[in-house]
């Protein structure tokens, strides 16, 4: 980044200098850490006066401090040192929303400078805050390319712990547990029974379940074990409780996962449904004002167009019983159609068949990007209108290797939570990778019981 200022001498009335800021939920609690100021009114979180919306008010102070952005970077510049501000507050901002901080030269004498200070909604240009700046302007030239900030991560799942929030109420989900015969696999069932989320029904081999159970020093006295020898048996006799009305959802334990959705997908005992079974990572990403959807990572690997309907409509079924308000970004490398690349023309055609109602429940738009689908500021850049762009909560990937390496980078990189389900089977399918934390195993079954109870109503 580089830094050039202008110094006392350089400046002149009527010089002008101003900054254009997209503020985010993460400014918002950044700004709470740092200054001490947690009113919940200025998080995203919280509906203060209970009109059914949460706030997300910026904080005042927070608006103003883009003021020095633009005295301490652009004029004066590096150098200068604050002597004085009046502000004056007419609206205000919120996280979501970009600003325009404009500063003027109004006069200067003996090293000090004197300046009007404005902050402006971008979009319709209503002033939020006015006032005048003082501040002593450097005399030494500062020209520098090599300032660099270190970045900030806001790492908080506060996404799940709501969705475990709504799931203890629920009645506890029976569910089959195929082969939790090993600690990490049986563990997380074990924990999601504590949390009174699932009723747990191990089937598996009995004498491995124990030993697990022993390793953890985890009681298994009141759970019920189904002794099944072999993981195909196992799969297979999990869909059977599922028949006989005494499992209301599956969940994979210590077993390949082709192995599981090889029995559910039997035409006469498995549990389809006429739909195609599709994977969806629910992530929780600090940073993001809700949960992000990353479909399908697991099951179809290289979906044709019809594939993608039931894609796009599982994931939007999913989001809506968690309260979601369902905006598919269906990704590709370009944000324009490009004959030469067939996941923009699918795209294309998806999001015209949600136009048309073939896709129900949600909002679909495509071709996107990456960036301009879940990234406010990219997809102004690239003139990208409407709800969908830069506020995408569902990503449709291309293929499986794309959404298994997306989900991946968010969860190793962006420091995510994976919740990993399967929909489109008589019940919901919780499948969790052995690498999951507590965490994610616990979010999943949390996600299948809400799903499956907000099916009945």
């Amino acid at each position: 980044m580089r830094l050039v200022n202008k110094t006392f001498d350089e400046m002149q009335p009527g010089d002008k200098a101003e900054l254009r800021r997209l503020i985010t939920a993460d400014d918002l609690y950044i700004f709470a850490v740092a200054s001490g100021n947690t009113n919940p009114m200025h998080l995203t979180d919280s509906d203060l006066d209970g009109d059914g919306t949460v706030e997300r008010v910026a904080p005042g102070m927070f608006v103003a401090s883009l003021i020095s952005a633009v005295l301490g970077t652009q004029l004066p510049g590096p150098g200068t040192l604050y002597r004085r501000q009046v502000l004056d507050f007419h609206a205000r901002a919120h996280a979501g929303e970009e600003v325009i901080v404009h500063a003027e030269v109004l006069s200067k004498a003996d090293g000090i400078v004197r300046l009007r200070t404005e902050v402006s909604h971008a979009e319709t240009g209503k002033l939020i805050l006015s006032g005048e700046a003082e501040v002593l302007a450097p005399t030494e030239k500062f020209d520098r390319d090599d300032i660099e900030v270190p970045g900030l991560l806001v790492q908080r799942h506060r996404h799940f712990e709501a969705l475990l929030e709504r799931s203890r109420p629920l009645p506890s989900l029976p569910t089959a547990v195929v082969c939790p015969d090993e600690p990490k696999s049986l563990g997380g069932a074990l924990l999601a029974m504590r949390e009174s989320i699932i009723t747990p029904i191990l089937v598996g081999n009995a004498a491995a379940i124990h030993a697990a159970a022993t390793e953890i020093g985890a009681d298994l006295a009141g759970i019920e074990i189904v002794d099944v020898a072999g993981d195909a048996a196992a799969a297979e006799r999990a869909c059977a409780l599922v028949h006989e009305g005494r499992a209301a959802a599956v969940m994979k334990g210590h077993l390949h996962t082709d192995d599981l959705l090889k029995a559910m997908l039997d035409k006469t005992f498995g549990l389809r449904m006429g739909r195609r079974l599709t994977h969806i990572f629910v992530m929780d990403v600090p940073g993001q004002p809700e949960p992000l959807f990353v479909t399908d990572a697991a099951i179809n690997i290289a979906p044709d167009l019809a594939t993608k309907v039931d894609i796009c409509q599982n994931a939007i079924d999913l989001a809506l019983s968690l309260g979601m308000d369902p905006r598919v970004g269906v990704l590709s490398a370009v944000e324009t159609v490009n004959p030469a690349i067939q996941s923009s023309i699918d795209a294309a055609l998806l999001s015209k068949m949600a136009d048309r109602g073939q896709i129900k429940g949600g909002q679909v738009e495509g071709p996107l990007a990456m960036d301009n689908a879940i990234d406010m500021g990219a997809a102004k850049t690239k003139g990208l209108t409407g709800n969908v762009a830069g506020r995408a909560n569902i990503l449709v990937v291309p293929g499986l290797d794309a959404g298994n390496m997306l989900a991946k980078q968010l969860a190793f990189i962006s420091h995510a939570e994976g919740a990993g389900l399967v929909i489109g089977a008589k019940v919901p399918v919780i499948l969790n990778s052995r690498s999951d934390s507590p965490m994610s195993r616990l979010a999943s079954c949390a996600v299948a019981a809400i799903h499956h109870f907000a099916g009945q109503k």
